[in-house]
């Protein structure tokens, strides 16, 4: 579950810059930790691929996931979620298809925008029936999608982050809009077997219930290169944590430069 978007960084604009590269693709381990034990419950790839929405060119960022092991044959999970971007890098639509046990649901939001003011239409249906249809409206402020927020993420020119710099929105799920506040906190080293990885650390406070606290519900760290890839991302859940490891990427933009291979 990961992040979100825009617009005050202590009331400094935050400069944004197009990092992602059509046809990246970047793969991820996912675990669950409760108390001592972490067992591997998944592997997720996020892509992003030039494509069309009703018949003009755009973009998609896209996330897969998938149980496995043990986690495969006790509840099954196969959720995919798409944004999908204008030329400038505008949301315009969100589509999340989830299968978990045998329900079966489907998430649309569209988002339209009036100056400040932010419409979206939020949807949600299983294969018989329409559980959600309303329009939510947020005044003023960027407003995204779970998903989104991890896009935007890797837009910022970390370069010109301070220790402390905090940015706010809102994230739309479902009938609720979410307020979300990042809050960054320099840089740090992830260490993983004998590779390192530079990064940017973002702490993320999830106005939300469904979170067990609302301050650093979740973390983020970035690789601190030109790609700005999440290396980690630790969410905090009620039963304990769930954990995004990197793995593998292909076709970035620019090379891996925050990885350091140690030497054994």
């Amino acid at each position: 579950m990961l992040i979100f978007f825009i617009l005050n960084t202590h009331a400094q604009y935050i400069p944004q810059y197009m990092t992602l590269n059509p046809g990246e693709k970047v793969t991820y381990d996912v675990y669950l930790k409760w108390g001592i034990l972490m067992p591997h419950a998944g592997v997720a790839n996020i892509s992003f691929n030039k494509t069309s929405f009703k018949g003009q060119p755009a973009s998609r960022y896209r996330l897969s996931f998938h149980t496995a092991n043990i986690f495969e044959t006790v509840f099954k999970m196969r959720d995919t979620l798409n944004c999908f971007y204008n030329a400038d890098n505008t949301l315009l639509h969100s589509l999340k298809h989830t299968v978990e046990g045998g329900y079966d649901s489907t998430d649309e939001l569209t988002f339209k925008y009036d100056g400040l003011r932010t419409s979206i239409h939020s949807v949600r249906y299983t294969p018989t029936v329409t559980k959600i249809d309303t329009t939510l409206q947020v005044a003023s402020g960027y407003t995204s999608d779970m998903l989104g927020a991890t896009f935007y993420l890797r837009t910022i020119d970390w370069k010109n982050m301070k220790i402390g710099d905090t940015f706010t929105f809102t994230v739309a799920i479902g009938r609720d809009l979410v307020p979300i506040t990042y809050r960054y906190q320099g840089q740090s080293v992830v260490e993983r077997g004998n590779v390192k990885f530079r990064t940017h650390y973002v702490i993320i406070d999830i106005h939300d219930e469904a979170f067990t606290e609302t301050k650093a519900s979740a973390e983020v760290w970035l690789g601190d290169d030109d790609n700005h890839i999440p290396i980690k991302i630790r969410t905090k859940i009620k039963v304990g944590y769930a954990e995004v490891h990197y793995k593998s990427s292909e076709n970035l933009k620019a090379p891996l430069d925050c990885r350091v291979e140690l030497k054994k």
